[in-house]
């Protein structure tokens, strides 16, 4: 079979020639074997699953407020897919709110944020009903809501509406930043229960033996089971003591990372071998309470090294309040009289606290920039709130219990760092579109900001979100600034749930490039970007535009990649033209961030060796236990070539390819030519007939006369040299498979197989299975006789080994070398289609295949069969992405962006990140230094 995987994995090997006029392709065998690793695209099915999706569809939410906080998590929510978002706010826009809210224009100014932002958010996701509320608040009105939100509220609101919603039922959510400071709460009711803690896949672990003892120990195979103390597991596919296989959920106690003990056994019968022990998840009972009526002692800790200044935070919040309520306004910024009176409201509000300590200089420093609207706040509590609105509608993952707070102080400048001293006149509005920015870091500050030089690698997810916060701080949009991005990629439409910067009619379009797109998006949010968008793969291949003199012309670099290598690489062209650069990832719920300073902190480091979770390949090949294993099936002998689908090679120069060809080595042209030559020799197919004859004949080689062959060489009974049976621990004795065209998953094998094998050839295919069990009737299947002389590798070492040797089938070679050393007498008849691979197309059996495909191969060797939604998530290697923790992480990026252009030179001043918005754990802590060595007693970076 023939794909076009521009980012395939290394597990096969795709083979291409051409005609004088048209490509050709063959992949190797065309076996298809087992199921294709896909790079699947993903949706927020893959992070909450089913049942959390169909509980969205049902949501109704209300977000009040649309400033730059209420607009992110808006954005966040009706990108995750609820049933109905609600958008409500009195205020018109005015130009402080330009500093954040994104879908704000120069000629909304004067209008109402509601209905100003209602167009552009409808456009996110057009399954989430969205309207505009422009009255107040009221009760009446948030009874037709099953969440929440409170932005931009007072705390008289809060306090009124929060005993409303705790009595009702009604979950309630308030989030609120002021400058570089930021709050959250939550309160899901009396009786909130959750589902799933936290997300993750169950644990489960291959036994190895069960002692017959009260309690019962039980060994694992594994060296790590992955259980907990008190976790609960339930036990199957256990041999001789079977009791075990219905006896339910068992709690147990953790003895080793390999061991753990369960029930009495001691009347079970004797343990004979096998065995499975899986994590049972339970769900669990929150209770909450009204935030009129809160402890204040219910604080999450965000950074463990501001615990006095987040208690702090707590009384100032509610002081910042009264403030308002009694002068009419938030202070001014960088007022030394408005400070000392919050100062003065904080001391009073702690008679009551009686916090140990009490930190002045926090609250001093939120009275100077709580005036500010900054986006990268906005945009990481934004995220973390659009999180638990998510939670609230699903009972998926732990909600926050109940009080968070955030704050970046550490990124006012430095004592005697460079730039303009903050005064009240530095720091005053200006009429611009920053002014929630000056508010904070001064006039002086934006400046710079607008001449920076900075290059962003990627504008996938955390490449839109950079992009975004880019445009609303203004970096590289004045006079002598500069941003490029650079993505190869195209527009798919699994993108569009958390790359909120692309729309539906960008999807398949060329001249539409991610890059380009993302570019032409944020002009329109900040006309005054100077961006470039490039279409160029990161590696040494692109080394001549991104050179010496590319990345000297640089003030930073910011890397949103996906994968490791280019990290890697990005890396170390940043440490050897001595460029900062920011970079961060995402895992589903979870993120991290990292801020690399030359000569400062840690850089991101070369790629580690190996990996622990490294299947070997003879397990795939022969002894998968587990489905992921029949997933990942590698062909036993392949290599990587490149990371394109395939190489075009010209046959009319026949000669040239076959000298390229064997330049690879004897194994390899051997495996390359064999494909060749099925692809235009006698194993093309001349019509339909033919195309279901080879499917079925595939089927039967993989699913019969393998394994066959593989019991013949490792009978059932087989024993090893110590006298133990073969078949035993982590390998499963499998059995063949008998052909039954009433089977639906043998059928749906051949009608996918057969269809696609066709489209390579352009042979119309068809679904009909009546139409296709009549030409199987035709179908002659020939005998199989299992060969002595076939060896099997029982670990990768010996299958490297014979490749090494050189014990080749050099005749065969000697043979399609003459075969193949002309062109095809007629290649417009030799014509071949390769398939370009599409995500997102249910009807192309694609997945057909790969569902089908693996779930036979589980069948042979008794494991458990994975459902088609199951299947896309393993078998793509899945690294799920969801727009809240997108959001959050580039907001914490961007958040090391201030610090940076000030040029902050205190390692305490950066942060390294780690987030899990499952279960609401955020951890900002300080990077470590770089490595120091030793040369001729002098110490150098």
């Amino acid at each position: 079979m023939l794909f076009n995987f521009s980012n395939f994995s290394d597990d096969f090997v795709p083979v291409v020639i051409s005609s004088d006029n048209d490509a050709q392709a063959y992949l190797k065998h065309l076996h298809l074997q087992a199921a294709f690793p896909l790079f699947w695209a993903l949706c927020g099915r893959y992070v909450l699953g089913h049942e959390a999706m169909r509980r969205m569809g049902t949501a109704n939410v209300l977000i009040a407020g649309m400033r730059g906080l209420g607009v992110e998590i808006a954005k966040n929510v009706i990108l995750s897919g609820v049933k109905s978002v609600t958008v409500q706010d009195e205020g018109l826009a005015e130009w402080m709110d330009f500093s954040s809210q994104f879908f704000l224009l120069a000629s909304h100014l004067g209008q109402n944020r509601a209905m100003s932002s209602l167009s552009q958010l409808s456009a996110l996701n057009p399954h989430v009903h969205v309207s505009a509320h422009t009255g107040p608040l009221k009760e009446t009105l948030l009874q037709q809501f099953q969440v929440v939100v409170l932005t931009d509220s007072s705390l008289d609101d809060q306090k009124r509406f929060g005993t409303f919603c705790h009595s009702n039922g009604i979950k309630l959510i308030v989030a609120d930043t002021k400058g570089l400071c930021g709050q959250l709460f939550c309160d899901f009711g009396e009786d909130f229960e959750v589902l799933d803690t936290d997300g993750e896949t169950p644990a489960s672990a291959m036994i190895d033996h069960i002692t017959k003892a009260d309690p019962g120990v039980v060994t694992c195979i594994e060296q790590r089971h992955g259980f907990v103390d008190g976790s609960t597991v339930s036990l199957s596919e256990v041999c001789g003591m079977t009791k075990l296989n219905s006896y339910g959920p068992v709690d147990i106690k953790v003895l080793g990372p390999d061991s753990f003990s369960i029930c009495d056994t001691s009347s079970f019968s004797e343990y004979e071998k096998g065995g499975v022990a899986t994590e049972v998840k339970n769900t669990k009972i929150l209770k909450f309470v009204s935030i009129a009526l809160v402890d204040p002692e219910l604080l999450v800790m965000t950074d463990y090294g501001k615990m006095t200044k987040h208690q702090t935070l707590h009384l100032a919040f509610q002081a910042l309040h009264g403030f308002v309520k009694r002068v009419g306004r938030l202070p001014k910024p960088r007022s030394q009289l408005d400070a000392e009176l919050l100062v003065a409201m904080v001391t009073e509000l702690n008679k009551v606290s009686q916090l140990d300590q009490l930190d002045e200089g926090v609250v001093q420093s939120l009275s100077f920039t709580a005036c500010g609207d900054l986006a990268p706040v906005n945009a990481f509590i934004g995220g973390l709130a659009a999180q638990e609105v998510l939670k609230a509608c699903t009972g998926k993952f732990t909600p926050l219990q109940q009080w968070l707070y955030f704050d970046a102080l550490e990124c006012l400048p430095e004592d005697g760092g460079e730039g303009e001293q903050l005064t009240e006149s530095t720091c005053s509005p200006r009429g611009s579109r920053y002014d929630g920015q000056t508010a904070v870091f001064g006039s002086g500050f934006q400046e710079r900001l607008g001449e920076q030089k900075y290059f962003l690698v990627g504008a996938g997810a955390i490449g839109c979100e950079l992009l975004k916060n880019f445009a609303l701080i203004g970096l590289g949009a004045g006079e002598g600034g500069h941003i490029t991005v650079t993505d190869m990629d195209s527009i798919e439409r699994s993108n569009l749930n958390r790359q909120f910067l692309f729309r539906s009619q960008d999807i398949g379009v060329r001249e539409k490039q991610k890059s380009e797109v993302a570019a032409q998006a944020v002009r329109v949010m900040n006309p005054n970007m100077n961006i470039t968008a490039h279409q160029n793969r990161l590696d040494p291949d692109s080394e001549q535009v991104y050179g010496h003199t590319f990345f000297m012309g640089l003030d930073g670099v910011a890397a949103a990649l996906d994968n490791v290598e280019a990290r890697v690489y990005l890396d170390g062209r940043c440490v050897q033209h001595q460029r900062p650069m920011l970079e961060g990832g995402t895992l589903g719920s979870k993120g991290h961030t990292l801020v690399v300073v030359p000569h400062l902190t840690e850089s991101y480091g070369p790629a580690k060796t190996g990996s622990q979770n490294a299947i070997p390949l003879c397990t795939l090949k022969n002894f998968p236990h587990r489905i992921e294993h029949t997933l990942q099936v590698r062909h036993g002998t392949t290599r990587s070539w490149s990371n394109d689908a395939y190489a075009i090679v010209p046959c009319r120069d026949a000669a040239g390819f076959l000298e390229r060809t064997l330049g690879r080595g004897e194994a390899e042209a051997l495996e390359v030519l064999g494909c060749v030559w099925g692809g235009v020799g006698g194993q093309r197919p001349q019509g339909w007939e033919d195309c279901v004859g080879w499917a079925r004949r595939q089927w039967e080689t993989l699913y019969n006369n393998d394994i066959a062959q593989l019991l013949h060489c490792f009978p059932s009974d087989q024993l090893t040299s110590s006298g133990l049976p073969f078949w035993s621990g982590a390998k499963r004795c499998p059995h063949p498979l008998t052909f039954d065209p009433n089977n639906t998953t043998h059928m749906d094998y051949v009608v996918a197989a057969a269809n696609l094998y066709g489209q390579i050839y352009g042979i119309v295919g068809t679904r009909d299975c009546s139409a296709i069990r009549s030409i199987l009737e035709r179908v002659h299947i020939p005998a199989f006789t299992p060969k002595s002389s076939v060896k099997i590798h029982l670990t990768d070492k010996e299958m490297e080994e014979e490749r090494e040797s050189g014990n080749l089938d050099t005749g065969r070679l000697e043979e399609l070398q003459k075969k193949l050393s002309s062109p095809p007498v007629n290649s417009a008849v030799l014509q071949m289609h390769p398939i370009d691979f599409e995500k997102d197309d249910d009807s192309n059996f694609h997945m057909d295949y790969i569902v089908a495909a693996s779930n036979l191969r589980a069948e042979n060797y008794d494991i458990p069969t994975a459902d088609r939604h199951k299947s896309k998530l393993i078998a793509g290697r899945i690294i799920p992405a969801i727009a809240t923790t997108t959001a959050a992480v580039a907001g914490l990026m961007c958040v090391e962006l201030y610090k940076l252009v000030q040029s902050h030179r205190k390692i305490s001043s950066y942060r390294s990140g780690y987030i899990n918005l499952a279960v609401q754990y955020c951890v900002l802590s300080e990077p470590l230094g770089p490595q120091r060595f030793i040369v001729s007693q002098h110490s150098v970076k």
